[in-house]
């Protein structure tokens, strides 16, 4: 059971980073872009979770977390740069 369970949940976090792909291509400004960009990141990091319940190991988990506080960091640096200019004051 566990097995459909994580085959549907990569269908669907799959079908997600897709359409952020697609959302990235096709945005009209670049507030949604980097909108996209940060959900993108949140589905990988879904993915890589998710591989991790199916390796049965903790290492994917770590990477997730790394991945997690670099996307925050660069999420942020990104939008005060376009804000400000600049992004170490």
């Amino acid at each position: 059971m566990i097995g459909a369970a994580l085959i549907f949940a990569f269908a669907c976090f799959g079908l997600g980073l897709l359409l952020n792909i697609y959302r990235v291509i096709s945005a009209p400004s670049i507030g949604d872009r980097i909108l996209a960009l940060d959900t993108m990141v949140i589905n990988a990091i879904a993915i890589l979770s998710l591989f991790g319940i199916y390796e049965g190991t903790t290492i994917y988990f770590e990477v997730s977390m790394i991945m997690a506080m670099t996307g925050f960091i660069s999420t942020v640096s990104y939008t005060r740069f376009l804000l400000r200019g600049n992004i170490i004051e």
